[in-house]
């Protein structure tokens, strides 16, 4: 049996002592494939995030994940941080906190590719009244999509 981490139990306590200060708890990450973060707001391959009650919603810590809904610019999004990505977690007050070490991402960690050949799958059989395979269909041209206009939109009212 593999040793638990102890790095999402200090997070917890961190951010907890952050909530309970009076402190804003914020978050650095190192991303990686394995992260879903707003890719416009990194710097350098890392973001800090403000992981407040008032910046959050439906903000939960687990022992492999941290994930929540923040809002990007009025735009809501899903954040999705392993743990394993984190580098520091602070009040952005005073600068207290701590900081962790980022050997290994979890994208580097994910499990070996499962070779081919040693994968089961399916051939056709040549059977009796075997029918000939379809040509392929060309997809229809979606043309749905009103021409662009150029300039600045403009708002019309209509009472």
């Amino acid at each position: 049996m593999s040793e638990i981490s102890t790095k999402p139990y200090l997070l917890r306590a961190i951010y907890e002592w952050c909530t309970d200060s009076g402190y804003t708890p914020y978050l650095a990450v190192k991303v990686d494939a394995a992260t879903t973060v707003p890719m416009e707001y990194v710097r350098k391959g890392e973001i800090i995030l403000n992981i407040s009650y008032g910046a959050t919603s439906g903000l939960k810590m687990d022992n492999d994940a941290i994930h929540f809904r923040a809002r990007f610019n009025g735009v809501s999004r899903e954040l999705y941080i392993p743990v394993q990505n984190v580098l520091a977690i602070y009040a952005n007050e005073n600068g207290q906190g701590m900081a962790f070490e980022v050997n290994v991402t979890a994208a580097e960690m994910a499990p070996p590719a499962v070779e081919e050949a040693s994968v089961p799958s399916l051939s056709a059989v040549p059977g009796k009244h075997e029918v000939p395979a379809a040509e392929p269909v060309a997809a229809p041209k979606d043309d749905d999509e009103p021409p662009k206009k150029g300039g600045r939109p403009t708002l019309t009212r209509i009472k």
